[in-house]
């Protein structure tokens, strides 16, 4: 399996060579792109429920898993587009989130 960095900005590069307007408008079209994927990832989440009575139970857990892979999938790209280094920055991200995570106090 391809490490999910090296994936990440193929699709980027790809997208880029596809596109004709500028390097900005394309950042922004991803930023609403990763939008666009968190809302069909909220609408399977609602489906997987079934809390809609218009559509009842829609969607699959397996279908949630998916939308959670294209939503995070999406971000890393616009990652990438945003220049730099991403692999650093994501990197870096993680160890303060973790950072904050330890000071998270367990609730039982």
């Amino acid at each position: 399996m391809e490490e999910l960095p090296q994936v990440a900005n193929y699709v980027a590069n790809k997208l880029n060579s596809h596109f004709n307007g500028t390097p900005e408008q394309r950042r922004i079209l991803q930023a609403l792109k990763v939008q666009e994927e968190a809302g069909e990832l909220a609408q399977a989440v609602i489906g997987a429920l079934g809390v809609n009575p218009n559509k009842g139970h829609s969607h699959t857990w397996d279908h949630v898993r998916a939308e959670a892979c294209d939503t995070a999938l999406t971000a890393l790209v616009l990652l990438h587009m945003l220049g730099g280094d991403p692999e650093w920055f994501l990197t870096e991200h993680l160890r303060t989130i973790r950072a904050k995570a330890e000071g998270w106090e367990a609730t039982a």
